[in-house]
């Protein structure tokens, strides 16, 4: 909302704008009545809205049409006052006053009017027979009171009415001549709804309308109160309540009821805590809160960010086959404005056997954006209204930033969950087939994912000593030449060549000696394609005798070439290197480091199996 209101007084000469702001301040009619007001401001905690505002008066005998049109700009709303027993100055609101803040006011930001008919006190009769079908005519015009500096009458109600046309106007959500909400504002509120529907069942029941409450107003509502609201819209909707609880038609209804009834500001309350601006779009505060990441750390979601989207994956898994369908993926992202998710995020994470997203594959896909993207895992988390429903401030509760590497490196020990693992290679050296196998995916398999549907990254979850973590492949271009500082930056390097292909190994090499020499960051050379018959590489060394010159582990036999899922062996050891990079000339040499490393893999991978079994049963 606002931090300020400017409300600006204009009118004929001798309408009475200056003795209204009098009679406003001093709370009696002024004997003597100055050319023109000075400006004031009314303090934040005498107001009903709790913001300061400022009125401003204009005089045609003090001030010159420029001043008047820097006072048109800077304005939040304009008051067009004129006399009631003057029928000129009605006539040139429409003649005069609304063309010329129509012309000197940008056509794209509004500014509500409001018309004052002071001098009430002078006639028996209601200028507003005149003045309703002027207001008709002309959208900008918030609304009309007659008022009298004089009587004192209205006065408060008047200015009232300036600050909420500012704060809660009614241009954006209705249309008087429809007598229905703004497509805009239906869709705003379908959004608040599905958020709101925490079982997504298509009706709020009891649970969910009073949490509703208790997130937009801080208060619950009496059973009896809840009944009540209910049953006004049995009265006027046969289809807006159902199963006990409020359909999306039902919701849409009493929130036009509201405004019909001139109470817009309990629609925007509800619409400002779920991130609406004045245009009725969501805010950059909103969707983007202040998050900042140092060098050298990385940005993981944390514990509470994981459950979270736990209970957004229950809610939209219909079929509770722990997997999500096109059409479940579809529903999951209509509180978006785009979908987020393209085709390649189905060859990014794990899925099921219908190429559909499971629910590690769909918590891999939150953890990739996240270390990649931060800024657009808030976006995401902002859509979903985490903020609202995890009752945070913002989205970024949701997220950890890692401490620097270096102290992990100086401590010998890390907290991170997230590592990241770049996989380079000449091209045909099996990079693809070696991020496709950790996700299960054999040859046969790979061969049906589309050119177009490729992706260079690819996620899941490994055990090491019992812990799980996620690792990030990253296949990187073989363009030598434009490396960039990205493609380098990562916690162990994979190298892969072709065993069968004899040009295969120098460009490992290359990049070894230029690229990761000095480096601390583990290297592990991967002899791809493994079940293919080995040829010699042209390199002035073996890559058994380049890796024992550099003190690299042998080569590691690999392919996916299998019947059944790859072996996720290799993947394990990658990842206790990320974890351990001050072992990996040390004990990582040793075989029973590998032993011990892989075997508690092995054990916490059954029973993690398990255990999410058990979870499944309660979900």
């Amino acid at each position: 909302m606002r931090k300020d209101v400017r409300i600006l007084l204009v009118g004929e000469p001798k309408v009475g704008k200056t003795s209204l702001i009098m009679s406003l301040v001093s709370e009696e009619f002024p004997d003597e009545v100055p050319l023109r007001a000075e400006e004031i401001t009314i303090p934040a905690d005498v107001t009903p809205e709790r913001v300061p505002t400022h009125i401003v008066d204009y005089s045609e005998a003090e001030q010159t049409d420029e001043q008047l049109y820097q006072e048109i700009s800077k304005a939040n709303v304009i008051c067009i006052v004129y006399s009631v027993n003057n029928k000129k100055s009605i006539e040139k609101v429409t003649s005069h006053w609304i063309p010329l803040i129509s012309d000197r006011t940008d056509k794209d930001s509004r500014v509500p009017l409001i018309l004052v008919g002071n001098k009430s006190d002078l006639v028996e009769h209601s200028s507003m027979e005149t003045i309703l079908p002027i207001m008709n005519q002309y959208q900008d015009i918030e609304t009309c009171v007659e008022c009298s500096a004089k009587n004192l009458k209205n006065i408060s109600e008047l200015f009232y009415y300036a600050q909420k046309a500012v704060l809660h106007p009614t241009g954006p959500l209705y249309c008087p001549e429809e007598k229905e909400l703004k497509p805009s504002c239906i869709k705003a509120l379908t959004r608040i709804f599905k958020i709101s529907d925490l079982d997504n069942d298509g009706v709020l029941n009891d649970n969910e309308l009073n949490f509703f409450q208790r997130t937009c107003f801080n208060t619950p509502l009496a059973p009896q109160a809840l009944e009540d609201v209910k049953n006004v819209v049995r009265r006027n909707m046969a289809d807006g309540v159902r199963d006990d609880g409020l359909t999306l038609k039902g919701f849409l209804f009493l929130h036009t009821l509201f405004i019909q009834r001139g109470r817009h500001e309990t629609t925007w309350t509800v619409l400002r805590r779920f991130g609406y601006d004045d245009d009725l779009e969501l805010t950059q505060e909103y969707l983007f809160p202040l998050i900042k990441v140092p060098p050298d750390c990385t940005t993981e979601l944390n514990h509470n960010a994981y459950l979270f989207l736990q209970s957004v994956f229950d809610k939209h898994d219909k079929d509770r086959d722990c997997a999500l369908s096109p059409e479940e993926v579809k529903d999951l992202f209509n509180v978006f404005p785009y979908m987020p998710w393209g085709p390649d995020v189905n060859n990014t994470v794990c899925t099921n056997d219908e190429g559909w997203i499971t629910y590690q594959g769909y918590l891999s896909q939150w953890t990739l954006t996240t270390y990649l993207d931060v800024q657009r895992s808030l976006e995401y988390l902002g859509y979903l209204g985490y903020s609202i429903i995890c009752e945070q401030e913002s989205q970024a509760a949701a997220i950890t930033v890692t401490r620097n590497k270096r102290i992990d490196l100086q401590k010998k020990q890390t907290q991170r969950s997230v590592f990241r693992c770049n996989v380079l290679g000449a091209r045909g050296s099996g990079k693809s087939g070696f991020l496709q196998a950790f996700l299960g995916r054999n040859l046969q398999r790979q061969m049906r994912i589309r050119e177009d549907h490729k992706s260079y990254y690819a996620i899941s979850t490994t055990y090491v000593y019992g812990q799980e973590k996620y690792l990030l492949l990253h296949e990187v271009m073989p363009d030598f030449d434009i490396l960039s500082e990205p493609d380098l930056s990562c916690d162990v390097v994979c190298l892969v060549y072709d065993i069968n292909d004899p040009r295969s190994f120098e460009y490992c090499a290359k990049v070894y000696k230029e690229c990761f020499l000095d480096s601390k960051t583990p290297c592990v050379v991967v002899a791809a394609k493994s079940d293919l018959h080995e040829v010699r590489q042209q390199y002035s060394q073996s890559p058994l005798d380049f890796c024992r010159k550099h003190k690299l582990h042998p080569p590691q036999p690999f392919t996916c070439n299998t019947n059944e899922a790859p072996s996720k062996d290799l993947y394990t050891r990658l990842t206790t290197m990320a974890m351990h990079p001050h072992m990996a000339q040390a004990d990582l040499k040793n075989s029973t480091f590998w032993l011990r490393a892989s075997l508690g893999a092995t054990v916490f991978a059954v029973l993690g199996f398990a255990m999410y079994r058990v979870l499944l049963k309660h979900r």
